[in-house]
């Protein structure tokens, strides 16, 4: 049994699938196979089953998970550790982002930090506000950026970049030519929301809750797992959306879509930056939340 082992191993579960963690490995699905073969005979007993089409821990898989993510992340924070006493900033860094933050802010802020710091690799993690949070509480992540408030008493939170909540509608669309449109007018239209857990929809249900609208008006005609899912339903005429308005640049800006501001509700909304309340941070951790509170490019 090796780290490497280990790795491939907690890959596999993290993904659920040994295909996926080859790929995220650059490794076959051969290979994948053989370490995980090797790991379960070192230890004599079987990690993974194959059920359908997903590989899922066996109760010795789920106890040897939990050992083998300790130490991994005691081996990452060691070698960041040591090149934090050495003067060096270097080593892997895993943060999550729910969709907006994910797609549109964190690829450009880690391209900015590993440019700075050229001995630092970074994976990103992409799930709703919930998902993010339930990875940093697990361990799994150590900081991240969500689009809503957390819950949870172990998570500690700060506003790090404001965002402005639009209508958004299709550039042929009769109140596309409107300087702005009312809440209660958005009702009278189809509309196409977001899952539940999504930081987007926590959002605005909130802010029609502060103005004095009920978010059970709205003309529900489909519900959708991902903002890129939405945006393509109301190109296709499936409804209209309340979205972010980064979500959409690219979009209003070739004029396939128009972002209309919203009247009678506050459309600003945050997005936090997002980590452990008593979890120690790796040092290169706090680089990156340092640099993440810094970054002048974040207005």
């Amino acid at each position: 049994m090796d780290l490497w082992q280990l790795k491939i191993f907690c890959q596999v579960i993290d993904r659920k699938s040994f295909s996926l963690a080859g790929r995220a490995l650059n490794l076959s699905q051969p290979t994948v196979s053989s370490h995980i073969k090797d790991l379960e005979n070192h230890f004599n007993c079987r990690l993974i089953d194959r059920l359908k089409r997903e590989a899922l821990a066996t109760r010795a898989g789920e106890r040897l998970y939990q050992y083998a993510r300790r130490l991994l992340d005691m081996q990452s924070e060691t070698e960041s550790a040591m090149a934090a006493f050495l003067g060096e900033i270097k080593g892997h860094l895993t943060v999550g982002g729910s969709t907006i933050p994910g797609e549109h802010i964190l690829p450009r802020l880690m391209a900015q930090f590993i440019a700075r710091y050229p001995g630092v690799d970074m994976a990103l993690t992409i799930g709703d506000t919930q998902e993010i949070v339930s990875e940093i509480v697990d361990g799994k992540i150590e900081i991240g950026i969500v689009g809503a408030p957390a819950a949870e008493p172990d998570i500690f939170q700060q506003k790090l970049i404001q965002d402005r909540l639009c209508l958004v509608i299709p550039a042929n669309h009769d109140l596309a030519d409107k300087p702005s449109v009312h809440i209660r007018q958005v009702a009278q239209e189809p509309f196409i929301i977001r899952e539940p857990g999504s930081g987007t929809l926590k959002s605005i249900i909130s802010s029609m809750q502060q103005a004095g609208f009920d978010a059970q008006q709205l003309n529900i005609t489909a519900c959708m797992g991902s903002t890129g899912s939405i945006i393509s339903g109301i190109k296709h005429g499936l409804g209209v959306s309340i979205l972010s308005a980064l979500a959409v640049t690219e979009e209003t800006r070739n004029g396939a879509l128009k972002a209309v501001p919203l009247e009678g509700m506050d459309a600003t909304r945050w997005f936090y930056l997002t980590c452990h309340r008593q979890r120690t941070p790796s040092p290169l951790c706090r680089k990156f939340r340092e640099f993440l509170e810094t970054v002048p490019t974040l207005e």
